[in-house]
């Protein structure tokens, strides 16, 4: 490794050491031998209940595949993407459903993110087969809707831009991935005007393959744009305006999307697991690792050989107020789960 690189390293404040030192408490600890034992996931201040059978549908209403993202409002309540008519699904925490909508959105609603202005809430979707991304009210009202950046010289048509996630700075600026399309991350004002882009193919600090989801992080004085660089399977760290400041390369499979909790980050991590880090970007646990290398990051698993306790392609993953953890998975005939706080 080079100075440049080591140097880089250290302004992320990581170290492989650090990583590779991981605690191991943090695996599943399987359900016994009774099938309503409690499947406990976790160690310390990371300790989770599994809780079987969280979302109940009605009759006649699927979820379809769910390949997007999980949002809490400030009732608690769960939104979640589907790729079918119920676009957005919302649940109560306690797992009953309460309506979907969305029609026009099915089959590509792919990241969220919340916003509270005043009194009111709002959600905002990114659509990688609309190329488009778009405000809505929580009730499904379309506020405005936004396509293509022209602005950005990599991009000559809609098709070029296929987003996939999208994040709310403290300003309220927002911020997207183009994770299915040109791999950058573009900025624009509150109203949806744009501002810059950054990032684009490529390996080295600051290029990206596949920014699949992304956030900004609040745990220093100054925040920071955080990008799940999927296809280099490592976290990447930007100034507001786009400079890169900090990677994490170590410790991660697939990491797709994440949300924070005071000074922790979890991860969901396509390849069967969530992980978690801490202030200082160290890797403190893994939640529901499979242990089956041939399930991970897979979507055709049927139910009948899903394992409680153990995740396939964690996708998206929100805690809520509580510091219950709800995770969203990359499956054909959907999946979410709330991991219970104890």
């Amino acid at each position: 490794m080079d100075k440049s690189r080591r140097s880089f390293l250290y302004r992320a404040g990581l170290s492989a050491a650090a990583v590779l030192s991981a605690p191991s408490a943090f695996r599943v600890r399987e359900a016994l031998a009774r099938s309503d034992d409690p499947i406990i996931l976790g160690d310390g201040r990371h300790r989770y209940e599994w809780i079987r059978g969280w979302a109940k549908l009605p009759e006649g209403v699927r979820f379809g595949n769910t390949h997007g993202a999980v949002v809490i409002d400030s009732q608690g309540r769960v939104l979640m993407n589907t790729d079918s008519e119920n676009a957005v699904m919302i649940f109560e925490p306690s797992g009953k459903f309460i309506k979907g909508w969305g029609r026009d959105w099915k089959g590509g609603s792919h990241g969220m993110a919340l916003v509270r202005e005043g009194r009111n809430e709002f959600v905002f979707i990114t659509h990688h087969s609309r190329n488009e991304f778009a405000k809505f009210t929580l009730d499904g009202e379309v506020v405005w809707i936004r396509g293509y950046p022209k602005d950005c010289p990599a991009y000559q048509k809609p098709s070029d831009f296929r987003p996939t996630g999208i994040a709310v700075a403290p300003n309220g600026d927002l911020y997207v991935t183009d994770g299915y399309g040109q791999s950058w991350v573009h900025h624009y004002t509150p109203k949806g005007d744009y501002v810059r882009s950054w990032g684009g193919k490529g390996t080295e600090p600051g290029k990206l393959s596949q920014p699949h989801g992304i956030w900004v992080d609040t745990r220093e004085k100054t925040p920071r744009v955080l990008v799940a660089d999927r296809g280099n399977s490592r976290l990447q760290w930007f100034s507001l305006s786009g400079e890169p400041v900090g990677l994490l390369d170590q410790g991660l499979r697939r990491p797709s999307n994440f949300h924070q909790i005071g000074t922790d980050i979890a991860i969901a991590d396509l390849q069967g697991r969530v992980t978690i880090i801490d202030k200082d970007n160290k890797i403190v646990g893994h939640l529901g690792d499979n242990e089956d290398p041939d399930k991970r990051g897979k979507n055709p698993v049927p139910p009948e050989q899903w394992i409680e306790g153990q995740f396939i392609s964690p996708h998206c993953v929100r805690w809520d107020s509580q510091g219950n953890l709800y995770v969203a998975e990359w499956l054909s005939t959907g999946r979410i789960t709330k991991l219970k706080r104890l």
